[in-house]
């Protein structure tokens, strides 16, 4: 934006504010069409999640384009702000893989503490003949 005039500036940040409101307004219909409070039936949980990461990708996009300026900077400049990015959401997937990791492990060992182990259990017989027979 920095080679156009006010005016300009002006109306490109106006029609990108509107973009960014529509695409807001789309993601909360498919939120409530997909969960079924508009429309009584529900869509697929990985179509509203493909859709709605999508429109959150472009938002994100447009917004570091057009009011970070990165559009317009050199591309080192943009590598030098995009390589951090790409390794926070590398993070993001590690840590979301070794969390999940974590919850089996912590599932079987809560199953492996709730099993019933077989004990013995004397009876009364096998007791009275103990204290006929001690072992000692």
């Amino acid at each position: 934006m920095g080679h156009m005039t006010y005016e300009q500036s002006k109306s490109v940040a106006l029609k990108l504010i509107i973009l960014l409101a529509v695409i807001t307004v789309i993601e909360v219909l498919i939120a409530l069409v997909g969960k079924g409070y508009i429309g009584g039936w529900h869509a697929p949980v990985w179509a509203m999640a493909i859709a709605m990461i999508g429109l959150s990708l472009y938002k994100a996009y447009k917004i570091v384009y057009e009011f970070m300026h990165l559009g317009h900077e050199v591309p080192g400049m943009l590598k030098s702000v995009l390589l951090p990015v790409l390794l926070l959401i590398w993070a993001i997937v590690a840590f979301f893989w070794e969390g999940n990791y974590w919850n089996k492990s912590r599932a079987g060992i809560q199953e492996k503490n709730n099993e019933q182990i077989g004990l013995y259990t004397p009876n009364t017989i096998d007791v009275k003949q103990w204290e006929e027979e001690p072992l000692v």
